[in-house]
């Protein structure tokens, strides 16, 4: 597991500070920001907090005020830690926790290896992780990530949303998977086409690249269950251009 560089649990009806919980396996949900520079800046932060607003209707997650309370926490426990880390706040009905860690940057040669799950209420951040943390705790995540499958479809990584490139044209899972909020401001400059990903049609793919706020913008070197390779990298390196924008 991850050394957490700062950890804060409230109670959600007073805002007292408790015994930190990191809400992993309970009923409710979660965001995770890059947050970078000195002093700290959080990427994306305002579509991740409305985000985290939508889903806290979902799972029925009610205080008045939530989405400035939400901004406060954050503004509170923005602090430094390094040039580069990453900030996530969760809640459920009793708890609100917030934690910085390292984000661990990916290395060259970076792998792809198949899980068969789908998440619990895959359109939404929630924090049922619990299976895909524990898979995840088994390699390094440097150099791997594991990607979802369900029906023989890929649908996400246990960190982020996967493109696959093939003639320049980009596409994307579109089912039972969630839209992070990279992916949206990506596809926002660039046409991303989403659909069904097989993975008996794998091999037709050029690239393959993971998009998040963990991962940022990472080319898949390979998946050896299904005996793929990388053999370009354009889109990645106009994917990583837009990436840098921010």
């Amino acid at each position: 597991m991850a050394t957490l560089l700062l950890k804060k649990s409230y109670q959600l009806n007073n805002l007292k500070e408790v015994t930190f919980k990191d809400l992993w396996g309970s009923r409710g949900v979660f965001t995770t920001m890059r947050m970078i520079g000195k002093p700290p800046r959080l990427i994306l932060s305002k579509p991740h907090i409305e985000n985290l607003i939508k889903s806290t209707k979902k799972y029925g997650i009610r205080k008045k005020n939530l989405k400035n309370i939400i901004k406060d926490l954050i503004n509170k426990n923005t602090i430094y830690k390094g040039p580069d880390n990453l900030f996530r706040i969760a809640l459920n009905k009793k708890l609100i926790s917030v934690s910085i860690r390292k984000r661990p940057r990916p290395k060259n040669n970076f792998n792809l290896i198949l899980f068969k799950y789908k998440r619990v209420d895959p359109y939404y951040k929630n924090l049922y992780y619990k299976k895909i943390i524990a898979k995840l705790s088994k390699v390094d995540s440097t150099k791997f990530d594991i990607a979802l499958v369900t029906s023989n479809k890929i649908l996400e990584t246990g960190t982020s949303n996967i493109v696959f490139a093939k003639n320049g044209k980009m596409f994307s899972p579109k089912k039972n998977c969630y839209l992070g909020n990279t992916i949206k401001f990506i596809n926002q400059k660039v046409k991303i086409f989403f659909k069904d990903i097989s993975i008996n049609n794998i091999k037709q793919y050029d690239e393959i690249i993971l998009i998040g706020s963990g991962k940022g913008v990472t080319p898949v070197s390979k998946i050896d269950e299904l005996n793929w390779k990388q053999r370009k990298k354009v889109c990645y390196e106009k994917l990583n251009k837009i990436y840098n924008s921010l």
